[in-house]
């Protein structure tokens, strides 16, 4: 048996609801969240998320990339094909956390040694590490406002979840949200 074969069991019994009859690739409430791949932050727990409420895209960190914003620019490519000037506008939510694993990338031993078993840049993976989740999401949310790729009717907002409290707080609210 393997740690799967348990989970797939819980599938067939998903499956057997009938609740993802019907849904369509643009998400209810207009949300694209972008958070770190750590077991600990799982958005449809954390934010109390449905099956089609919202998009999600994981990674180290949960890190703006170039792959990052080229995946938001594919989404906002499609509402738009879709919809035409009636595009929806979405959010993106930037969300980092507390306590992240990225941090060990800011150590000089660690960074080399990894940046070598994957033939990378050490200046890039220092780039990643979140040692101030406040300070990396306001970065990431800038980054994001300042790229082309940004579709037009996207908004973005910043956001750091505590993994000790799992309470998550506002860094950077939605530009439209600003007085």
């Amino acid at each position: 048996m393997t740690n799967l074969d348990p989970l797939l069991e819980r599938n067939r019994a998903f499956a057997a609801t009938g609740v993802h009859a019907g849904l369509t690739p643009v998400p209810r409430l207009g949300l694209f969240v972008v958070t770190c791949i750590d077991c600990r932050v799982e958005p449809a727990r954390v934010l109390g998320l449905e099956l089609g409420d919202a998009l999600v895209l994981r990674n180290a960190g949960g890190r703006v990339t170039r792959e990052v914003i080229e995946e938001i620019a594919f989404i906002g490519h499609l509402t738009e094909s879709l919809f035409g000037d009636d595009a929806p506008r979405f959010e993106v939510a930037v969300i980092h956390h507390t306590g992240c694993s990225t941090g060990f990338l800011a150590d000089d031993g660690f960074r080399r040694d990894f940046a070598r078993r994957i033939a990378t840049d050490e200046a890039a993976l220092a780039a990643r590490a979140v040692t101030d989740p406040t300070a990396t999401v306001r970065a990431d949310v800038e980054q994001l406002r300042r790229s082309p790729q940004l579709p037009r009717h996207a908004r973005v907002s910043g956001h750091v979840y505590d993994v000790d409290t799992g309470l998550m707080r506002t860094v950077v609210a939605d530009a439209a949200d600003a007085p």
